[in-house]
């Protein structure tokens, strides 16, 4: 494992990139490599991201051998495309070859085939073993997140015995909370916290003093269910069992951790419409395929709104008012209609809602948005009346504001309903979609009220 080096604080990092942004100017190799060498991968790794492209490549090859795989561990996917592709393949496979197998399968979708089979030779075979298991899970499953590196005691030993094996030990694996109690068979038993063991007699048996394991989870399992878990009972770490109950490894935090801001961040890219996390300084040709369908699904949702700006053309010439108002009832609307649609997608996530439930939240969210139309669009109804001295306009706009309102209450639950039926993810160009259907429902709803009413 590379040695450790503690994180930087957030100014800490800043003052660094600048320094490394200005020695790559200059010829001064060897200082900066040795300003790397003192570095946490995870703040190197966060200086390579801010880099453009050019002086990125230039930095990673001054970092060292023993230190590019966990470098490439902490780096964002599309960041550790570059500099994979950067890489030689010898070099390639010495930087994988220093990662334990649990971290060379979160490396492996990103590696070359030829590289993960060398790599994967090269292991002793308890670890080749262990790659090809977390290899066998699929994504979003606990299998795929667990760790190989626990503690596991038996259940007739004493705490004595414990304490002696725990000493001869370098270090305890990260986030190791408590001791898995097994039997002969390696059945998980129970689980013996640590804080216990520091405590107690040592002439007291471990069978004594085990407690039933809080959480216990397959490796099949969600890796989502797992994360709530998680966030609901606080835990550290949890044992990972397979069949018969046999001991097979354990879920950390800071896997969950990673896991959450991962699915966090394809949340995110996912309601703008981008199909995957795009590197700021790629290649211009690649951020363009990333960006371009549903920005055409856009242009299409925007012609749509012109034609129906069009179709009352005559209405719009006869009151000029009306052009200059159309945005808010629209702006409103694409604002609603995203909170509504942010909280859904949200509680999806946190498998807050049942199938029973979508009709009770399309009641609440128009109920919620009736109350919303009534009082900003009577205030907004006001001040259209003391702008215009026109009663009727003022009123027109407060309604056509309450029915916009309603119209992204429906959409906002609607959406995500329908693309969770089709199989397909909520928040996937869900923000595209509602200001799409708010924008020209918005302009439908208000000019054909004042055709209606006022023309």
């Amino acid at each position: 494992m590379v040695e450790a080096h503690p994180r930087l604080e957030a100014e800490d990092l800043q003052r660094h990139l600048r320094e490394v942004q200005a020695e790559l100017a200059a010829p001064a190799s060897e200082a900066l490599r040795a300003k790397l060498d003192g570095l946490h991968p995870a703040d190197v790794a966060y200086i390579l991201e801010a880099l453009p492209i050019e002086q990125r490549l230039a930095l990673w090859s001054l970092v060292k051998t023993d230190m590019d795989g966990w470098v490439l561990l902490e780096v964002s996917d599309a960041v550790r495309d570059s500099l994979i592709g950067a890489m030689e393949r010898a070099e390639l496979v010495a930087a994988v070859e220093t990662l334990d197998a649990d971290e060379i399968a979160d490396l492996a979708p990103d590696l070359p085939q030829d590289v993960l089979e060398e790599v994967a030779r090269a292991l002793p075979p308890e670890e080749r073993a262990r790659l090809r298991a977390v290899l066998s899970y699929e994504e979003g499953t606990v299998g795929a997140l667990m760790d190989f590196e626990y503690i596991a005691v038996r259940d007739d030993v004493t705490l004595e015995t414990v304490t002696r094996e725990l000493r001869r030990l370098d270090e305890l694996p990260g986030h190791s909370d408590q001791l898995y109690v097994v039997d002969g068979a390696q059945v998980l038993r129970g689980v013996l916290p640590l804080a216990r063991v520091v405590v107690a007699d040592l002439d007291r048996s471990t069978a004594e003093l085990l407690e039933p394991e809080r959480m216990r989870f397959h490796p099949e399992d969600s890796a989502e269910e797992a994360a709530r878990a998680f966030e609901r009972y606080d835990l550290v770490s949890a044992p990972v069992v397979g069949a018969g109950g046999r001991l097979i490894g354990r879920l950390t935090v800071d896997a969950v951790v990673d896991y959450i801001r991962q699915r966090s961040a394809e949340s995110e890219l996912a309601k703008g419409g981008l199909a995957e996390e795009e590197d700021i300084f790629a290649p211009v040709l690649h951020s363009f395929r990333n960006r371009w369908w549903w920005l055409a699904i856009n242009l299409v949702t925007a012609f749509i709104a012109s034609r129906v700006i069009d179709a009352f053309e005559n209405t719009i010439e006869s009151l000029v008012a009306l052009a200059a108002l159309m945005p808010i009832v629209a702006g409103i609307g694409g604002n609603s209609g995203n909170q509504t649609i942010t909280m859904i997608v949200r509680a999806l996530a946190l498998g807050q809602i049942q199938p029973g439930t979508w009709r009770k939240l399309v009641r609440r969210e128009i109920t919620v948005a009736l109350m919303n139309g009534v009082v900003w669009g009577t205030l907004l109804g006001a001040i259209v009346f003391v702008l215009y001295r026109n009663l009727a306009l003022g009123g027109v706009l407060a309604l056509a504001m309450v029915l916009n309102l309603v119209l992204s209450a429906v959409m906002g639950v609607a959406i995500p309903w329908l693309r969770v039926r089709l199989g397909r993810d909520p928040a996937m160009g869900s923000s595209v979609l509602i200001t799409a259907c708010t924008d020209s429902g918005g302009f439908f709803i208000f000019l054909g009220l004042a055709s209606l009413l006022l023309v």
